[in-house]
């Protein structure tokens, strides 16, 4: 691998892509893109982006946020503890740091929700400091440059691989960092079959002299997957519709259309709400989180009174004040429709 770095650099220099969190060394605007980025395709991301640094172009802005507001901002982005935890992370620079975003690792680190590759992606690139950024990208090339069967879901893996790079990490740590990553997302592709014709680094890769790198690195079982049913009512009375927030487990504290587990009938609803006027199946959904895949029925119910125990909105209000998660988002599009 270390004669792989001058290459890398060097493909990096003129191949590198031009994103908007790319146009100067803002520890703020790096930080926000890294967590963005999380769980979500670049090309994804950067609307977002934009529209979060417009709204919260700071990080007192951001310490400031109401948590409805910020998470109506990362509507769509999921795991929305990273948003809560991005306020909670303001806020601690605004008191522990004078509002100056911190310069090294372990005062990186420290911060509520960075880890160890955030806390490396933003030392490196910010502030110049030898640190490495390890994600899938990088093991996944690793890997594959040294021909390396290794388990890539294992931290033991994880922890040896960054050792071996920090040694190598030349002086511009960040381009290195940012390099091997986008090399990983852009030519040593994780699903079907690498670029290896147009990579930098295909004359030093051993699984390419050995055309292996399909096999490298070894696929980690897949974790079994939990299925669950619910039933969704979307309310309606007159021009307002029934929300609520989840109070515990997945998707805790944010807004939902009223739902129960299990599939239920005409029946059984008639029997939970008693001021049904109308009621109509309407769409179904399956969204799938990491650890469990929810199967949504839905019923179009209109009441003849408000139950006190929803919030009631309507659809302007959803729209400017209520931030949905992605699993709720196409029985919005149907309300909308229906309305």
């Amino acid at each position: 691998m270390k004669d792989c770095v001058e290459l890398l650099l060097n493909w990096y220099n003129e191949n590198r892509r031009m994103l908007p969190w790319r146009r100067d060394k803002n520890p703020y605007h790096v930080w926000i893109s890294e967590i963005m980025l999380q769980q979500t395709r670049i090309e994804a991301v950067i609307d977002y982006y934009e529209r979060f640094m417009k709204r919260l172009p700071d990080i007192q802005s951001l310490a400031e946020v109401s948590e409805d507001e910020l998470l109506k901002l990362w509507e769509g982005l999921g795991y929305y503890s990273r948003a809560r935890n991005l306020k909670k992370a303001a806020m601690k620079i605004m008191n522990d740091f004078q509002g100056n975003f911190p310069d090294s690792y372990d005062d990186i680190l420290s911060l509520p929700g960075i880890g160890d590759y955030t806390a490396g992606a933003i030392s490196s690139i910010c502030f110049d400091l030898p640190e490495v950024a390890i994600d899938g990208n990088v093991m996944r090339v690793y890997c594959r440059v040294n021909c390396l069967d290794l388990d890539v879901g294992d931290l033991r893996v994880k922890k040896e691989i960054g050792e071996k790079i920090k040694k190598i990490l030349p002086k511009d740590s960040g381009d290195f960092n940012q390099g091997i990553m986008e090399l990983g997302e852009v030519i040593c592709i994780p699903g079907g079959v690498p670029k290896c014709e147009i990579c930098p680094l295909k004359e030093k890769c051993k699984a390419h002299l050995k055309h292996k790198e399909t096999e490298i690195p070894r696929k980690v079982q897949k974790i079994k997957i939990k299925e669950e049913e619910y039933t969704l009512f979307l309310l309606r009375y007159k021009d307002s519709y029934a929300l609520r927030k989840r109070e515990s487990g997945l998707l805790k504290n944010m807004w939902e259309f009223p739902n129960t587990e299990g599939f239920l009938t005409y029946e059984e609803i008639r029997k939970m709400i008693p001021s049904i006027q109308r009621i109509a199946l309407s769409i179904t959904n399956t969204h799938v989180f990491t650890h469990k895949k929810w199967y949504m029925n839905s019923y179009y119910i209109e009441v003849n009174k408000k139950d006190p125990q929803y919030t009631w909105v309507t659809l302007e209000e959803i729209e400017k004040n209520y931030a949905l998660p992605t699993a709720f988002m196409p029985f919005y599009e149907e309300i909308k429709r229906r309305h």
